[in-house]
């Protein structure tokens, strides 16, 4: 399993209630900026993608394209998943630093300048 450490983080930040999951929900938690990473899944549709990376350009909010729904999912307990937003900053900051250091990330940007707050 690639990015163990990514996985159970994102699992201990479910448990902690710290996660926004679904489309709709996740797009709100990053206009409303409470998002403070979002995932997608790989296999998600282009146009997912494509959506969540420019409305995460347009707010700030950094993202990473990471695993798969069936894995996702599994992390936080729950049926597949596409999309994330991890609600607390410092459980971003450790998500974002695990997948930053592990090759199936598409893209992961963090140049928003919210590190280390």
């Amino acid at each position: 399993m690639k990015s163990p450490k990514a996985l159970s983080t994102l699992g201990m930040a479910m448990r902690a209630g710290m996660l926004a999951t679904g489309d709709e929900i996740v797009l709100k938690a990053v206009q409303k900026g409470q998002a403070k990473l979002v995932i997608v899944a790989g296999d998600a549709s282009d146009n997912t993608k494509k959506k969540f990376r420019d409305k995460c350009s347009t707010y700030g909010v950094p993202l990473a394209i990471a695993f798969d729904r069936a894995a996702l999912g599994h992390a936080i307990g729950k049926s597949e998943r596409v999309i994330i937003a991890v609600t607390d900053s410092k459980f971003g900051q450790m998500i974002a630093s695990h997948l930053s250091q592990h090759s199936e990330v598409d893209n992961i940007d963090q140049s928003t300048g919210q590190q280390g707050q």
